[in-house]
């Protein structure tokens, strides 16, 4: 089993609240088993530019509560071609590095695992998403704290929805995924939940406005940006079907990403830290670390990333039945 005494850390693909609280982790587990500790700036990209630098425990001092990421994160065309990737591997044998924990979603493991093939280099990554997307680990960093952003906002909205009797339709993050949409849903009493793994039945979506109209002030429809129309198209259907309808439309947009993480997310990324340190000190690679029924499992990186496109139908059930 190889030797591990240098190992670096970096952060990639779209930011989410708790990456921080993973980078912390994995810097301190490191020194604690007596590693020396690297942070690459702005993810791959970072990696074939050479923008690496060492990392102590005061250097990820005060960061567990902040929301982003303070390594950065950008895309790297250039670590999509082989001349990229071989760059990205002198610079880190020029420093000694033995092994990487990349924190990510799909994207960010695509890359790791070329890497691994080509360069045999240790990987280890941790699921830093919002979209919660991700097979081998029932929740990634980033979505509790996202979901509560959400619910914040629908929350305010629909004080506003209730006092000028309007239908607001709300567009939430979640292109290739409506996790966001459907957990989010279910919390604000949402009338319906439009997710782009399922079928839109727009005649019962307004069948349901219809019938429910007498006994309520208010409308909250949500919708997954990645829903094949979006927001705005829903919007427009339902004016069309209901001209006598106040119906507003609102995005929220970035704010999903941003923000302190939540107490799970913070747990959630320390324990994964640890982990994806140690795995790596166990002989482990080409895996991410996840949770399963509250405890950490490995999973191959060609298996984590196969979008969950099943959803749980009991949670649409819900939102039906709830809707009244």
């Amino acid at each position: 089993m190889r030797t591990i005494k240098n190992i670096a850390v970096l952060t990639s693909g779209g930011d989410s609240p708790g990456m921080n609280a993973g980078i912390r982790a994995v810097v301190r587990t490191g020194i604690y088993n007596d590693l020396n500790m690297f942070g690459v700036l702005r993810g791959y990209d970072g990696l074939v530019k050479g923008e690496i630098v060492p990392m102590d425990a005061k250097s990820v001092a005060n960061i567990i509560q902040r929301g982003g990421t303070i390594l950065k994160t950008a895309r790297s065309e250039e670590f999509k071609t082989y001349e990229g990737r071989k760059q990205a591997y002198e610079n880190i044998k020029t420093l000694g590095i033995d092994a990487l924990v990349v924190i990510g979603g799909d994207g960010t493991f695509t890359g790791a695992s070329k890497f691994i093939e080509e360069f045999d280099i240790p990987i280890i990554g941790m699921p830093g998403t919002i979209d919660n997307d991700l097979a081998g680990t029932d929740f990634t960093i980033g979505y509790d704290t996202a979901i509560n952003t959400v619910v914040d906002a629908v929350d305010k909205i629909r004080d506003t929805a209730e006092s000028h009797d309007r239908v607001f339709v709300i567009e939430v993050m979640g292109r290739d995924s409506g996790l966001i949409a459907l957990r989010s849903g279910i919390s604000t009493g949402a009338e319906a939940v439009l997710i782009p793994e399922l079928t839109v039945d727009y005649d019962a979506i307004m069948k349901r406005l219809d019938k429910s109209r007498k006994n309520k002030s208010s409308r909250i429809i949500i919708v997954a940006e990645g829903d094949k129309e979006g927001g705005e198209v829903v919007a427009d259907k339902i004016k069309e079907n209901f001209p006598h309808y106040d119906v507003r439309l609102s995005i929220l947009g970035h704010i999903q990403r941003g923000g302190r993480p939540s107490c799970m997310d913070r747990v959630l990324a320390s324990r994964l830290g640890v982990a994806s340190v140690e795995g790596l000190l166990e002989g482990r690679r080409g895996e991410m670390a996840g949770l399963i029924c509250g405890q950490v499992q490995f999973t191959p990186f060609n298996k984590a990333i196969k979008h969950i496109d099943k959803i749980n139908e009991n949670l649409t059930r819900i939102v039906e039945i709830l809707s009244l």
